[in-house]
């Protein structure tokens, strides 16, 4: 295998792996940008994964999978922002009870819908064919050839966030009532509708992560399978300065750590296989130890509102 393959090679598989945490950083930008801390995307992830397959299952159709991952998103969601919300719970132990609930939850469901432990049966993946035209541009037509649909969306969906954040009227509000909620209240926004409609777009998206996990790479979900990557995502966020640019390039960065374990053990580096997948978590650490106190959230993260209340 020469140079230029396999670097093509690690290019793809980075950004295959970077796509699921890219879903779910943009849910963590906007629910956070709103004044509201998510941890739950770890366990929301793990319910979108499981319902993109189950969706698929379900309907034969795994476009329609996806629409099954991202609705179950926002359910979970919902529970976390009328907690958090209305309730005014404390935010990170609201997405804690998320993370927990999850998990069992998709661990039930497997034994209930496919009758066996620890894994569903594998469905249809996503299909993703591109035409031989471009197939045989050299380079790109390799590398492209190794992604799949939902990289594509990933990019895109990153500059669409951006725009809304900052060139529309919804996302002034949603970074005002993540600002500074009770000058926003003033000026007749409505702080509570606009932390809802973020945290449900939070699930949406991190409901699409999982989905791109599990059958945008492989079209099964079996327990463990997320495995802390929407912690990844957060970190990452974190790493981004709650924006959808700067999170996109943090989860490249991650996305490139765990794409380099899987790839590295074919380097010829005389290495035990535990160092290659501990890489991409170390690495998280160090990303949150070297940038957390460099970065700002917005002022009123994980401050709930209180109407009336200065």
């Amino acid at each position: 295998m020469d140079n230029i393959t396999i670097i093509v090679a690690l290019l793809a598989a980075t950004l295959r792996m970077a796509t699921p945490l890219i879903f779910a950083g943009l849910g963590g930008v906007f629910s956070e940008k709103s004044g509201v801390v998510n941890i739950g995307l770890e366990g929301i992830m793990v319910i979108g994964a499981f319902f993109a397959v189950y969706g698929t299952y379900a309907t034969k159709n795994p476009f329609l999978g996806i629409v099954y991952a991202m609705v179950a998103g926002m359910a979970v969601s919902l529970i976390h922002a009328f907690l958090s919300i209305t309730m005014r719970a404390d935010q990170v132990i609201s997405g804690t009870a998320i993370n927990l609930f999850s998990t069992a939850f998709a661990s039930f469901m497997i034994v209930k819908v496919f009758h066996k432990g620890g894994q569903t049966d594998t469905v249809t993946s996503l299909p993703y064919k591109l035409p031989k035209f471009i197939k045989d541009i050299p380079i790109i037509g390799d590398l492209l050839n190794d992604l799949n649909w939902f990289v594509i969306l990933a990019l895109i969906l990153v500059f669409v966030s951006s725009y809304v954040l900052y060139k529309t009227r919804l996302g002034l509000r949603i970074r005002a009532v993540g600002e500074h909620p009770a000058a926003a209240d003033t000026l007749g926004i409505n702080v509570y509708k606009i932390r809802y409609l973020c945290v449900v777009i939070s699930g949406a998206l991190a409901g699409l992560g999982g989905a791109a996990l599990s059958i945008g790479i492989t079209p099964v979900y079996r327990e463990g399978m997320v495995s802390g990557r929407g912690f990844i995502a957060l970190a990452a966020m974190i790493f981004g300065n709650w924006k959808p640019k700067g999170t996109m390039w943090a989860c490249l960065l991650f996305g490139f750590a765990e794409a380099f374990q899987i790839k590295a053990q074919s380097f010829g580096l005389n290495l035990p296989q535990e160092v290659y997948a501990m890489f991409p978590y170390v690495l998280t650490m160090l990303a949150l130890a070297g940038f957390v106190g460099k970065t700002s959230p917005p002022a009123a993260d994980g401050v709930p509102y209180e109407k009336g209340k200065r």
